[in-house]
């Protein structure tokens, strides 16, 4: 295999599926800890500096990069609706506040409300959600991971860890304002990104378990009439390497994923798989670890990617990205 140099200590394999490789060029260099949870405003990009409890905004017009919301305790994962309001998955500043939220806009005086949406399951205490996505009817489908150290010191401590499954979740509003919860995985061990296919019939799962004994896998759901989720596919296996961060479709059907990292396989690489799971690009990242990414520009053909150590960056793809809040 060919090796691609890319600025810094680490080099990466290049896997017989990869094109040109994507150019990117950094937009806000790394803090030092995670930034996720990219989503594209129509003007600009968010994303989340979780350790920091921030949620930032570059703004491609002024080529700056300003904070956009403060307190967010530990946001990571971030969705759009069909109304464009933001949600997010919450790790939680605290053991006692892990939770999917809504963030509402600002009242005359400027303060911005948080409505929450969920916060446990059965009694008990969320994992540490992780990353969620808005469908045609307005129901909020999230990842519930426990990734140890992910919102700070008390997530370092499994004790903290209530419920005994990692799971996907669908929340559907109901007549009085308040959100029901319903459990559509049982199998997941530490889902992470998810979306779903153009015609949303079909939800996508990254399957990252860290342990030995977890897969690391490429999966597809197909959506039932009632919205529970049938037997899935495994569409791409990564065997004992790092497999699907975040990720993101385009407007062909394609999964543009964040996978790999710098300990082994094809090191921190942008894969393109078909609708099927057919690898048909990957592009090498510069940094250690990607961990999501977002369409945005005028034209929706720009990819930016948060990485493991904080840092912004973009390419230039020839795709065309779905927008997050359009069906």
């Amino acid at each position: 295999m060919a090796v691609w140099k890319i600025p810094g200590p680490w080099s990466v394999l290049l896997s017989p599926f990869s094109s040109s490789p994507w150019k990117f060029e950094t937009l806000d260099p790394a803090y030092g800890k995670v930034s996720e949870g990219n989503a594209w405003d129509g003007s600009g990009m968010l994303y989340t500096r979780i350790h920091h409890s921030k949620i930032m905004r570059y703004d491609p017009a002024a080529g700056t990069v300003s904070v956009w919301r403060e307190d967010t305790n530990y946001s990571n994962g971030m969705t759009f609706d069909a109304q464009g309001r933001l949600y997010a998955c919450q790790g939680g500043a605290t053991e006692n506040l892990r939770r999917v939220v809504r963030f509402e806009a600002p009242d005359s005086e400027g303060n911005s409300a948080v409505t929450v949406l969920a916060d446990s399951f059965e009694g008990k205490r969320l994992n540490i959600p992780n990353d969620l996505v808005v469908d045609l009817q307005g129901s909020v489908w999230f990842t519930d991971p426990f990734y140890e150290g992910s919102a700070g010191p008390w997530s370092n401590d499994r004790t903290h860890k209530d419920l005994d499954h990692d799971s996907v979740y669908r929340l559907d509003e109901q007549s009085d304002g308040k959100w029901n919860i319903t459990r559509v995985t049982f199998e997941t061990t530490r889902p992470n990104g998810l979306l779903f296919s153009l015609d949303y019939k079909t939800l996508y799962v990254a399957q990252s378990g860290r342990e030995a004994t977890e897969k690391r896998q490429l999966r597809a759901y197909p959506v039932k009439e009632d919205r529970s989720l049938g037997t899935p596919e495994v569409l791409h296996d990564f065997g004992a390497h790092r497999g699907i961060d975040g990720m993101r479709l385009d407007t062909e059907g394609n999964i543009i994923a964040c996978c790999g990292w710098e300990v082994s396989g094809p090191g921190p690489m942008m894969y393109v798989f078909s609708p099927s799971g057919e690898v048909l690009e990957t592009h090498p990242v510069p940094c250690t670890r990607p961990t999501n990414c977002a369409f945005g520009g005028d034209d929706l053909t720009d990819l930016y990617v948060t990485t493991i150590d904080g840092a912004l960056l973009r390419a230039k793809t020839g795709r065309v990205g779905r927008p997050l809040y359009r069906g």
